[in-house]
């Protein structure tokens, strides 16, 4: 890739601190920027240590790759976009994390229609306006793909309204930063 057609972010703490990785520049890979991804990781930073994480639609792997540098035992990185799957195969040889980050190059909803695998900590943050989020929530609930007090991390457009979440999600945090709205959802039985 040429300086004209990559991006890059930063890992902030953790293992692979400062680290920057190389993904494809295009309008549909937004990495979650620094400032959120700091926020959401002080909130969670006591969940991470041994957990068993999904990156749902992993894009440029921003949360996925944090989750990692800073304790998850497994991440599961969903990316259904060639370029964007194949830069995430070259930053997790890059990182020698073979054994902790699993690629899956498949459709998020497609692929937890089939999943039997319970996650402990799950990040959202699918395309914006591609009415993937409320589906995607109500799948990992019916579909049994959490634990008992999982966490569940929803990035979303400031003016997505619509998002509705299973009854037994309860916000525990949100902010805004910019056009972005985030939140923090438990799972309760």
């Amino acid at each position: 890739m040429t300086g004209k057609d990559r991006g890059s972010l930063r890992i902030i703490a953790g293992k692979w601190r400062s680290r920057k990785l190389i993904f494809p520049d295009q309008q549909s890979l937004r990495p979650t920027p620094d400032r959120v991804r700091e926020t959401l990781f002080n909130w969670i930073q006591a969940d991470i240590p041994g957990s068993l994480c999904l990156d749902c639609f992993a894009g440029s792997g921003a949360l996925g790759f944090e989750a990692a540098s800073r304790g998850a035992d497994t991440v599961v990185m969903i990316e259904h976009h060639r370029d964007a799957a194949a830069a995430l195969k070259r930053n997790i040889e890059l990182l020698k994390a073979e054994k902790n980050i699993q690629l899956v190059v498949a459709d998020s909803m497609a692929w937890l229609g089939h999943n039997t695998r319970r996650f402990d900590l799950v990040f959202l943050d699918p395309p914006y306006k591609a009415g993937l989020l409320n589906q995607c929530c109500r799948l990992l609930e019916d579909r049994k793909c959490l634990t008992e007090n999982a966490k569940i991390y929803i990035e979303h457009a400031l003016d997505d309204k619509d998002l509705s979440v299973p009854d037994n999600w309860k916000c525990l945090k949100q902010k805004s930063a910019g056009q972005v709205m985030y939140k923090l959802f438990s799972r309760a039985q």
